[in-house]
């Protein structure tokens, strides 16, 4: 997969009129559906508020959640007062699945504008627009993930996570605040299989959505490197022919595929403990 339409995902395209206002259609809807058609309660919404507005400059926020529905963003921002309504510039970026949001060129110029990052699933972690997510980081901006990688609406224990977010946490050269968020409901909205075993044409309305946020989760990048290169040598490197990692360089040490695939699986079992302490909690709201 080329670049999908990367000019119009720069804040200059046109003067940035175009990302100002598809980002404040886009939150006029989603808080539409969020309080208006449904009604929405969010728990602990100051902590990102605050992350947003008023963190360190040059640290960017990593935000990580569940994955209940195809309105789960931008409908689950809606519940947040102001949000949205926000400076574009401070608005989240979010990986997006390329075979759903960029299947014609009207869908990818409305979605980049939006701030949104095409990833086509299963095209790896080092996939080329993986890049473009790193680079956002590196500006110290906010970036939403799935990490479970596509829709789950069974009310079951958090999936293991793809390892593409881990993979942003550990090659951004500063470490990104991780936030978990779990969200409940969105499944009620905007149900997978409503009608015919399709999604029904708009949100439905008249249900209870929950957005639950948690507290950041704290790593320690260079013991975990340390940490993985020791245990990647005890590990079986795969076949030569499937061996196409680059080798990384990370807090001082050569990472090479077998270190890599240790610290990525350490560093998404964190993150997965933690949306699964906050599922349990949310379903105790």
């Amino acid at each position: 997969m080329g670049k999908i339409m990367e000019w119009a995902a720069r804040s200059d395209h046109l003067r940035g009129i175009p990302r100002k206002t598809v980002i404040m259609a886009v939150g006029a809807f989603a808080r539409a559906v969020a309080n208006l058609c449904n009604k929405t309660t969010v728990h602990n919404a100051d902590t990102l508020m605050t992350l947003v507005r008023s963190r360190p400059p040059g640290v960017p926020l990593i935000t990580v959640s569940n994955h209940m529905s195809t309105l789960d963003d931008p409908v689950m921002w809606g519940g947040f007062k102001g949000l949205l309504s926000l400076d574009p510039e401070l608005a989240r970026w979010v990986l997006a699945a390329e075979d759903i949001c960029f299947k014609n060129p009207i869908f990818s110029y409305i979605f980049r504008t939006g701030k949104c990052i095409p990833i086509t699933r299963g095209g790896g972690i080092y996939q080329e627009h993986m890049n473009e997510a790193l680079q956002r980081l590196k500006d110290g901006s906010w970036l939403h993930t799935f990490p479970e990688g596509k829709v789950f609406q069974e009310d079951v224990p958090i999936r293991r996570l793809k390892w593409g977010t881990a993979s942003l946490i550990a090659r951004c050269p500063v470490t990104p605040i991780v936030l978990p968020i779990i969200h409940r409901g969105f499944d009620e909205m905007m149900p997978e299989k409503y009608f015919n075993g399709r999604r029904p044409p708009v949100p439905l309305w008249n249900k209870n959505l929950r957005v639950v946020v948690g507290e950041p989760i704290e790593f320690d990048v260079p013991m975990m490197v340390e940490s993985a290169v020791s245990a990647s040598r005890h590990v079986t490197a795969p076949p030569l022919q499937e061996a196409q990692w680059p080798v990384l360089s990370l807090a001082g040490q050569e990472l090479n595929e077998a270190s890599q695939r240790c610290l990525y699986t350490a560093l998404s079992e964190k993150i997965q403990s933690s949306l699964e302490t906050l599922r349990l909690l949310a379903k105790r709201l």
